[in-house]
């Protein structure tokens, strides 16, 4: 396969890349042959724009959280955005204003703390720490808040979420008054026994959910997500906007997240099956010296190497591209992120390289 993509072309000759969050993997049959189908087909402006319902995404997505996750979610309250990140950012202009709370648990994915940065929003962190084997969010204190940002399963530490702490989290946002924007993109990624519960099951009228086929799926360059609005002063503020100040979906994109949310679950299955030998390698073959909790979902490994600066080291001594924690705020100063999505010979030899460096 050849990989010119990003992630790989952004790495130096002769160096493994293993930052941004694509997987080294095929693209799963049902996509392939669903783009194919539609580029040998009709590329005109397709019905569903002028659709009352939502149109096939809509459709898709809801059908996916019912079957997957338990949630009868309303297509007609969907709407869809390019990324996650461009949704949030349209969220955060309708719903708030400078200075505005926003609250996140760190360490956190660094294009939200930029967002929240460059529009000029307040950062209320809620800090998880080590606990164990894995980890524990310090208690959430939302008051002078006006949005819980709620990353679950979460980025970059691969924590999911408990019911327990969903409803404690429920509890502040309706005493506080918050709209949650619940970013759930990794859902599909979660590891047995641990369990996917959307937000919007709990608090359904506050919550709006971001997702996308894009991580499950390593579909990034498709540039397709969904929102589900699920709190309806969200939708009126929405609808108050131009209307085509946000664009609409692009054909391909929707596509491709039909196909992969229908048709996708055999290849997600296989996948997933080896990014779970992939996050068992890494703790067995890691140095002891370096803190590694396997993560409940995602393919990310979140590593405390014990200083700053590492990434820059590994990547100079052993040839192995990281991201440097300290770009994902509180508690990022001293770790580096790895993502594991590759094949398992890829991974023997970034294990290999930078295991001398590490211990």
């Amino acid at each position: 396969m050849k990989r010119d993509g990003l992630k790989w072309a952004k790495a130096a000759p002769g160096v493994i890349p293993a930052w941004v969050a694509d997987m080294d993997l095929p693209t799963a049959p049902a996509v392939v042959e669903a783009l194919q189908a539609r580029a040998a087909g009709d590329l005109g402006y397709p019905v569903w724009l002028d659709s009352e319902t939502g149109g096939p995404l809509a459709e898709a997505f809801a059908e996916r959280m019912a079957t997957r996750y338990g949630w009868e979610a309303d297509p007609g309250v969907v709407r869809s955005f390019d990324d996650i990140n461009q949704a949030l950012q349209v969220l955060l202009q309708v719903w708030t204003t400078a200075g505005d709370g926003v609250a996140v648990h760190t360490p956190a994915y660094h294009p939200f703390l930029g967002t929240i940065e460059s529009m000029g929003r307040t950062l209320r962190p809620i800090q998880f720490r080590p606990d164990g084997d894995g980890w524990r969010a310090d208690d959430a204190d939302l008051g002078g808040c006006r949005v819980l940002l709620l990353v679950n399963p979460h980025n970059p530490t691969g924590r999911v979420f408990t019911r327990v702490e969903l409803e404690g989290l429920a509890e502040q946002a309706e005493r506080h008054d918050l709209l949650v924007i619940a970013d759930e993109i990794h859902a599909d990624l979660v590891y047995e026994p641990h369990r996917h519960i959307p937000f919007a099951t709990i608090l359904p009228e506050r919550t709006v959910t971001l997702t996308s086929a894009t991580k499950a799926f390593n579909l990034g360059g498709i540039r397709c997500s969904v929102a589900h609005l699920g709190m309806p002063e969200v939708r009126k503020a929405l609808a108050e906007q131009p209307e085509f100040i946000y664009g609409s979906p692009n054909l391909f994109g929707v596509e491709a997240t039909v196909a992969a949310w229908r048709h996708g679950d055999a290849w997600l299955a296989g996948t997933l099956s080896l990014l779970d030998r992939n996050r068992r390698t890494l703790a067995a073959r890691l140095p002891s010296s370096v803190g590694y909790r396997m993560p409940e979902a995602t393919y990310l490994a979140w590593l405390n190497v014990g200083r700053p600066g590492m990434a820059d080291v590994l990547e100079q001594e052993a040839r192995v591209m990281l991201n440097d924690g300290a770009i994902f705020g509180p508690g990022g100063e001293d770790c580096v992120r790895l993502n594991f999505a590759t094949t398992e010979e890829i991974l023997a030899e970034i294990v290999t390289r930078i295991a001398p460096v590490l211990g």
